[in-house]
């Protein structure tokens, strides 16, 4: 069956405010209330669920009298009383109506602002007291307008209607555009007596259109109104025909497919492959057990707490990063440009590190693979010297894929061989969001379920290896000291911002393709557990690998001992004493050791000055930080296994899969604010997202040279942490200081339909921003009192080396920093100039975005509308496809 097309007005909420502004809304409430009971089937979402969760939360449905509803807590005043008894009976009847019957609601508020000493009417348009005339009048029928001691400026808007004028059958009637002016010289008796008089007739009028609608084989109003719909005029055919020749309709803002996609879109978002390794890194050395009871500890206190506000903001407004802050907090709109930025920076060489995987990917399919020996030379006459001064690992990674410089300094031009990588990352995101949201969602249940089922066969397969549980036993290793120790929960901190991704635009720019009524809080919860649970299986099976790793180094750290003490022997620089056991290869770590303990201590002495010792707790903490975490001990460790080209590629797989699904989280929080503030890049999303990638492209080019992983680290382990502190901190003041916690609370109650822990709102306005203050003073103190470095590749000696950045370096965060930052205090002097005011507009009513127009529409009529206009060409007024919600 066919939808009904309703031209609706968004007078939404007026039932809150009739209590404090009786003659400004109740007015406007009252004639819009009638008229759309007058349309009998027309049920408007926003409108009439708001006024049946307003109703249910006062309990005033079903109201019979004015002293129920003085006894239920209500006003006093008559036309209160009036209006909320007919609300009470006639929502459920819309509610009824809703659920027989699917409409689709479009429309377009035009306020037309007139002289308030303007008294006349504009002829032949029916009044206010034709809007609501009693239901039995007949289509069509004039009555005398009824006065009012209001003195508003009038208010045009154009409305389709439908007039009973055969019982049990209805009819579509234009109306035309409506207009209501304010008269003087009649007294608040009569206006009192003439409304009284429509809500008695109305509620009357009420139960009559319940027993109608509880009666069998009734016409349906789709029916007859489907029927109308034909008969309309031409001009709006015109219209729309024009509007549809020159693109100008706005879209309607998508939603997900299902509630599935929005979360896995969530999860693959903040399981950034970086988070991995950095994660298990910091275990590692920043406190075992002890640093995990922190993270778990912010992440609670901080984390899910700012992740649930950014996803109610979006959700609730409809808006993308951008947008969302300004509707909140105006003097703190800049906050959602200065999250875009760094979102953009992470952007451009977030891909790189994809490309680092897919090359490494590409060269797993050798036998064996290329990072287990060392290569030939070019005459094929021997391995690479430079490779045999260190471990084939490290030279594939600094000599073969990063053809890295020996310093920041130098620069060069883009490495050749990781450029073909870096552009396929980029066709590859482009090509899954280049269709839109659906495709997008389909993409992305891939995209995340495929990484999980490969860590639950590597958790699996790694409990059986070597070593793993010496692996196991490092996992649960407690330092009790690092508790008070403020660098670690500095480090926490900063790494629960990071993978929860917030600050970054991109998880308010997800949840506002969700409906407003959907669970936001329990999706904190969820996103934030999972992400907890995969951190913690990953480690764990990274610690096993990293055991088994260990183990195998170990052994060979032992054969290639003995080999040497028998060489020396033999040239009779070692005394026969110093033989090793020769059954060495059952157990090489056990029995070696057990050997070296017992030997006496001058033995011991000479031994040690000709070979290195090999320990395996020594070993296992030399795992290598950041990507070379991945990149070097645990590809390693991957070559020491059976098959090892498959578990290697497998395991980069994994990488890959789970790096596209966060580049397309990070896009996401890029492409929906110029979506949602250019209405040109919301009908051509192919173009915005081709021009878009084949910028970031060439401007990521610059971190394929061979300094560009030194600058990468810079960004990622020292720089972007600022921001986001900085954003955060921001974003929770613009909800709790500017906006209200407790109104925001309160709104969100209203649109989930049930009540929210007030916990939310102690957290936001005092705990968040004092742990983000703190958290930003320990980590720009603990900056400023250890310099930072970089793992270099010295050519000369083939070894790496410790560098520091220069100072030129430090200058370069500050700088981008300032750049990021500064949109903040830029939109604040601009919002003071205008005299925009510091809380958003409409204190006493929620506040919600449009659901398919951009902020900038919602304050200027539409070129839409304005063509519309002219192009009609009479006094008629048709809307456009969209309705606003103020």
């Amino acid at each position: 069956m066919s939808s009904i097309i309703l031209t609706l007005s968004p007078f939404t909420h007026w039932l809150q405010e009739a209590e404090n502004y009786p003659w400004t809304y109740i007015k406007h409430f009252g004639l819009y209330f009638l008229w759309i009971r007058n349309q009998g089937a027309a049920y408007l979402d926003d409108f009439c669920s708001q006024c049946f969760m307003r109703l249910q939360s006062r309990r005033w449905l079903g109201l019979q009298s004015s002293g129920d509803l003085t006894a239920a807590g209500g006003s006093t005043s008559p036309w209160f009383t009036h209006l909320v008894l007919v609300a009470a009976h006639s929502v459920p009847v819309f509610l009824y109506l809703k659920s027989q019957q699917k409409f689709r609601v479009a429309g377009t508020w035009r306020p037309r602002r007139i002289a308030p000493d303007a008294r006349s009417v504009q002829e032949d348009e029916p009044s206010l007291a034709e809007a609501g005339a009693a239901p039995g009048s007949l289509s069509g029928m004039k009555t005398e307008a009824q006065p009012s001691t209001s003195l508003l400026a009038n208010t045009s808007w154009t409305g389709t209607v439908i007039s009973d004028t055969v019982p049990g059958s209805q009819t579509w009637e234009d109306k035309g555009p409506f207009t209501w002016s304010a008269a003087s010289g009649t007294s608040e008796a009569q206006v009192s007596a003439a409304r009284v008089a429509e809500a008695k007739a109305w509620e009357a009028h009420v139960f009559e259109a319940q027993a109608r609608a509880s009666q069998p084989k009734q016409i349906s109003v789709l029916e007859a109104a489907t029927a109308s719909i034909l008969k309309q005029k031409s001009t709006y055919e015109k219209v729309q025909m024009t509007e549809k020749k020159e693109s100008e309709v706005l879209l309607a803002r998508p939603f997900w497919s299902s509630k599935a996609e929005y979360i896995l879109a969530q999860v693959g978002f903040s399981m950034k492959p970086s988070c991995l390794w950095r994660f298990a890194h910091l275990w590692l050395n920043s406190g075992g057990c002890s640093f995990a009871a922190i993270y778990i500890f912010m992440l609670f206190l901080v984390g899910i707490p700012l992740v649930f506000l950014e996803m109610a903001a979006g959700q609730s407004m409809r808006q993308g990063g951008t947008g969302v802050w300004k509707i909140i907090a105006p003097w703190i709109g800049g906050v959602g440009y200065s999250s875009f930025m760094v979102c953009f920076i992470l952007g451009l060489y977030f891909n790189v590190v994809n490309s680092w995987i897919i090359f490494y990917m590409s060269q797993s399919f050798q036998f064996p693979v290329p990072w287990e020996k060392c290569p030939l030379t070019m005459n094929s006459s021997g391995f690479d010297p430079a490779c045999e001064q260190t471990a084939p690992s490290i030279h594939f990674w600094y000599r073969q894929t990063l053809k890295a410089s020996d310093r920041i300094e130098d620069g060069g031009s883009p490495v050749y061989s990781l450029v073909l990588p870096f552009c396929v990352c980029w066709c590859l995101v482009g090509a899954f969001m280049i269709n839109g949201l659906k495709s997008t969602g389909k993409v992305i249940c891939v995209l995340v379920l495929l990484p999980y089922f490969i860590i639950i066969g590597f958790f699996i397969r790694s409990l059986l290896l070597e070593g793993a549980k010496f692996g196991l036993q490092q996992l649960v290793v407690a330092k009790i000291s690092d508790v008070y120790n403020v660098s670690v929960w500095s480090v926490a901190g900063g790494q629960v911002l990071f993978n929860t991704g917030i600050g970054l635009g991109s998880v308010a720019s997800l949840a506002s393709y969700m409906p407003q009524s959907n669970n936001c809080l329990s999706d904190a919860f969820l996103v934030s557990v999972i992400n907890l649970l995969t951190l913690l299986i990953v480690t764990s099976f990274n610690f096993s690998v990293l055991g088994f790793w260990a183990t195998i180094i170990t052994h060979r750290c032992c054969e290639r001992n003995a080999e040497i003490l028998l060489k020396l022997i033999n040239l009779g620089k070692l005394p026969p004493d110093a033989r090793p056991p020769l059954d060495l290869l059952d157990n090489p770590t056990s029995i070696y050791n057990t050997w070296f303990n017992g030997l006496p201590q001058h033995i011991k002495s000479m031994v040690l000055r000709e070979v290195t010792e090999c320990n395996i707790e020594t070993q296992f903490l030399k795992a290598s930080e950041g990507p070379k975490f991945v990149f070097l001990s645990f590809v390693e460790a991957m070559s020491f296994l059976p098959l090892s080209v498959f578990w290697s590629f497998i395991f980069f797989l994994m990488l890959l899969t789970m790096g596209l699904s966060s580049a397309i989280g990070i896009m996401q929080g890029i492409v929906t604010p110029l979506q949602d503030n250019f209405s040109f890049f919301r009908k051509h999303t192919k173009l915005l997202i081709v021009g878009l990638f084949l910028l970031m492209f060439a401007c990521g080019l610059f971190f394929t040279q061979p300094s560009g992983s030194h600058f990468i680290k810079l960004l990622s382990n020292h720089w972007i942490v600022f921001p986001i502190i900085v954003i955060a901190i921001f974003e929770t003041m613009a909800v709790s200081w500017a906006y209200g916690a407790r109104r925001f609370l309160a709104d969100l109650t209203i649109l989930l339909g049930h009540p929210i822990s007030p916990i939310y709102g102690w957290l936001w306005p005092c705990v968040c921003p004092v742990v983000l203050l703190i958290l930003f003073v320990t980590v720009m103190v603990r900056l400023c009192m250890k310099p930072i470095t970089y793992m270099s590749w010295d050519s000369s000696t083939s070894k790496e080396v410790l560098r520091l950045y220069p100072p030129w370096a430090l200058l370069l965060m500050i700088t981008l920093f300032a750049i990021v930052i500064f949109p903040i205090p830029a939109y604040f002097v601009y919002c003071l100039i205008h005299r925009i005011p510091f809380r958003p507009k409409s204190r006493d009513r929620p506040i919600t975005a449009s659901t398919s127009l951009s902020l900038s529409h919602q304050l200027t009529p539409s070129k839409e509308v304005q063509k519309e206009e002219i192009l009609q060409g009479d006094e008629t007024k048709y809307p456009s496809t969209s309705h606003v919600t103020s």
